[in-house]
């Protein structure tokens, strides 16, 4: 008869020696199944059944189990071995009906054998598995959080991609937009700034006498002229209603006939404080002025246009323009008056220095024709007293005052005939400005005197005296050699020049013909001399 051992699973207490699974036993559930295949019984020589594991008295043994509870091979078994008594009601297990008192002796074997800890184990196993699935599930649900922070960081992040991108297109247009300003800014200062130097040399070459006409007309009567028909225009472009626009469709509580009224009201307000302003620039007009009060002007009808744009009250443009007109051609009209003026005063200066010549000329006939009735009464004299010597001495002095009477006749008859005259003054203009003049007076210092009064602050020296019987011609000749040097190039009147004396002198020999009295390069300059000496001091 073969014997059997029990063979345990790993993870499963091991029996004692020779023991024998009592009927009704089944392994405890927290043991690990059986690997697949795995036999619980193999075959031995002989195994002792100990005592005090056999079966319980009473109990009997199960169909394949003989009485000392090993396991026996059944009739009809072909040789396939026993059937161990686990297959039939479980192994090393609980029992269901037996009493607690084979369990404790069961597990007094265990403690004795195998100690507390083997139990332990298996409960440990159990509740490692467990905790393993704990975990595992619990990593499961944080990977799918993470997962799903994750997507919700992408969409983030994308979403700020988007508006990244959303915000970089408005900077790039923005940006854009910003040059495009830029450019035309810069454009429109390029322009004002053409204008502001346009009109800063329009104002300068008005201060120093040069005036561009708007409206070029031949004298200050035809200026007035001009005005007063273009005053009546404007008086007459008032009284027709042309001189502002408005809303036409304007009610007041529902009426047409108060909207209108009060459209026409503040109208003629808007009128009246755009004239004030009109007439104002008008009375204080001066001609390097008109550009900024064409400019002020411009302002008060945008502010009339603003003040009115509930009502789209306006000044027209034909208006504006007659108004505008009427400043150019007050500007023109006093520049014009001005030079005339100033053409005044130059041609009296000129009659006053022909007068003083003429009486000069006069008083000098007047005095040679009295010498010459001296020296003829004398001469007479000397003749019937006959003393020849003294005759022919008187008859050369009447000779010399005959000629000199002759040259005053000469010259009250040509009025070209005498004196060029340069000078300068040093102190008022500085060293490197001369005047360049003429004078018929027989005394030229004379005229220098004259130019040497209060309008100056020290008196002009004389650096050349040069009599030609065409000093008119001469003064010309002069004048044309340094016009490119001229102070004033718009009034020709005015005989100043950046040249130096010496310069002036190198020009005066290349005219033949020409008796120079008096040439002093370097000014004596004793007023302003002893000035500056005083200051330092």
């Amino acid at each position: 008869m073969n014997h059997y051992r029990f063979n345990p699973p790993p993870g499963w207490p091991t029996p004692p020696e020779g023991w024998v699974p009592p009927p009704g036993w089944e392994p405890e559930p927290s043991w690990p199944a059986p690997p697949v295949g795995w036999q619980l019984w193999l075959p031995v020589d002989s195994v002792p059944v100990p005592a005090a594991v056999s079966a319980p008295a009473g109990a009997g043994a199960s169909s394949g189990t003989a009485a000392s509870g090993v396991p026996q091979q059944s009739s009809g078994t072909g040789g396939n071995g026993p059937v161990p008594a686990a297959r039939r009601g479980g192994l090393l297990g609980r029992l269901r009906r037996d009493g607690p008192s084979e369990v404790e002796q069961l597990r007094e074997w265990t403690s004795a054998t195998q100690g507390a800890d083997a139990l332990e184990v298996a409960r440990l196993i159990q509740r490692t598995r467990d905790e393993a699935e704990r975990i595992r599930a619990q990593a499961s649900e944080e990977a799918d959080a993470i997962l799903r922070d994750a997507r919700d960081v992408v969409k983030d992040i994308k979403a700020e991609s988007r508006r990244m991108a959303q915000e970089t297109e408005r900077a790039r247009k923005d940006a854009e937009r910003h040059r495009t300003e830029v450019f035309q800014a810069e454009t429109r200062l390029t322009e004002l700034r053409a204008q502001i130097v346009t009109t800063d040399e329009t104002a300068m070459l008005q201060q120093v006498g040069i005036y561009a006409y708007r409206h070029p007309l031949q004298d200050a009567v035809a200026y007035r002229s001009t005005l007063d028909s273009l005053r009546a225009e404007i008086k007459n472009l008032a009284r027709t209603d042309r001189a502002v626009l408005a809303a036409t469709d304007w009610t007041v509580n529902g009426s047409v006939r108060e909207g209108r009224k009060m459209v026409r009201d503040f109208s003629k307000l808007m009128l009246r404080a755009y004239n004030a302003e009109a007439d104002s620039a008008v009375r204080s007009m001066s001609p390097h002025r008109l550009t900024s009060l064409v400019d002020r002007l411009y302002k008060s009808r945008e502010t009339v246009a603003k003040l009115g744009a509930t009502m789209h009250i306006r000044i027209s443009d034909e208006y504006h323009s007659a108004r505008v007109r009427e400043l150019q051609l007050t500007a023109d009209f006093l520049q014009k008056k001005e030079e005339e003026k100033e053409a005044q005063r130059e041609a009296r200066a000129r009659d006053r220095e022909e007068a003083a010549a003429q009486k000069e000329l006069d008083r000098e006939r007047e005095k040679l024709q009295k010498e010459l009735g001296h020296y003829q009464s004398a001469l007479e004299r000397l003749r019937e007293r006959g003393d020849h010597a003294a005759v022919s001495e008187m008859e050369a002095k009447l000779a010399d005052i005959e000629s000199a009477l002759n040259d005053v006749e000469t010259r009250a008859a040509n009025i070209r005939t005498g004196y060029v005259y340069v000078i300068s003054n040093v102190g008022a203009f500085g060293d490197s400005m001369v005047k360049i003049g003429m004078t018929r007076r027989l005394e030229p210092l004379e005229r220098v005197y004259e130019l040497s009064g209060a309008a100056v602050p020290f008196r002009f020296d004389v650096h050349a005296l040069i009599f030609s019987k065409d000093a008119v011609g001469l003064e010309t000749r002069l004048h044309q050699e340094f016009a490119s040097q001229r102070v004033n190039r718009f009034n020709s009147r005015k005989e100043f020049f950046y040249v130096t004396p010496g310069e002036v002198r190198d020009a005066l020999t290349r005219y033949a013909g020409e008796h120079v009295v008096e040439f002093n390069e370097v000014p004596q300059a004793l007023e302003w001399r002893a000035s500056t000496t005083g200051q330092d001091a």
